[in-house]
């Protein structure tokens, strides 16, 4: 395909405007581009769009032809069936519009699959969120996203997970005050508290109270989670968030809810 275009190309005035890059599109260096028209593979969608929506300086417009389901979930409105993370993911940096149905009998010999052309237009300015703690919110709320918030977020992994995050964005501050040291974002706190696991200290003290302390021990940590669950909770009900659905969401809710966890501390990896 290659050598035909460019012998097709060979000798026209404007031939020196056209080069020709070969090679996987998910391994190259893109060059600079104001528009991108394309027809791709369709098992490559979902990384080819966010490769291009992370591609810097920012394109004008794409203009792609995706496999339907995949296409209509990219446009899906808070309410859809097939509304998705990966909708607000989208929508969330760019505007995203449905132009036109392609048919399977349009090719020969025709797909298992309609497809659709879709437009994609990067927002200008992008929102000013921490794109990994937004995922990981969204994630979060999307893993059953037909349940309540209130229900998702008294889930005993879900309250584990976000109490170390506390605790380690806690501890991170204490130290970065302590030492008069420049604070870790965000993000840092997110993949750090990933690689942070429970410590069990052994102090190497022999004490003939071992099982009442034990049992202090156990009172003080189901306290203590008590508490944060609590915390949570008191979260959802100030922004009226907790017998919402994730799949009635839209992008504004998110955002807000976002800002009020970080805003009391709790942050999402």
């Amino acid at each position: 395909m290659v050598l035909e275009l460019n012998r097709r190309f060979q000798g026209d005035p404007l031939s020196s405007r056209l080069k020709i890059i070969q090679g996987d599109v998910l391994k190259c260096d893109l060059p600079y581009f104001d528009i991108c028209v394309a027809n791709i593979p369709y098992q490559i969608s979902s990384p080819l769009t966010f490769k291009l929506l992370s591609h810097r300086p920012i394109f004008r417009c794409a203009v792609i032809m995706f496999q339907r389901e995949f296409a209509m979930r990219l446009v899906a409105q808070p309410g859809d069936s097939l509304y998705c993370r990966l909708s607000v993911n989208v929508q969330l940096l760019s505007r995203v519009s449905h132009l036109l149905k392609v048919g399977r009998n349009n090719f020969r010999p025709p797909p298992k699959v309609d497809s659709s052309v879709v437009r994609i237009e990067p927002r200008k300015p992008l929102p000013p969120v921490s794109f990994k703690q937004w995922d990981g919110l969204v994630r979060l709320c999307f893993n059953r996203k037909n349940k309540t918030l209130g229900a998702i977020f008294k889930q005993k992994r879900v309250l584990e997970l976000l109490e170390k995050n506390y605790k380690t964005m806690q501890s991170l501050q204490l130290t970065s005050d302590t030492e008069k040291g420049e604070k870790l974002s965000a993000d840092d706190v997110a993949l750090l508290s990933d690689m942070v696991d429970d410590l069990n200290l052994e102090t190497g003290y022999e004490n003939d109270d071992d099982d009442e302390m034990e049992m202090d021990d156990a009172d003080m940590v189901a306290e203590s989670r008590a508490s944060f669950k609590e915390k949570i909770m008191g979260i959802l009900q100030q922004g009226d968030f907790a017998e919402k659905r994730a799949s009635k969401l839209s992008q504004v809710d998110f955002l807000y809810l976002l800002s009020l966890f970080n805003k009391a501390g709790i942050h999402f990896s």
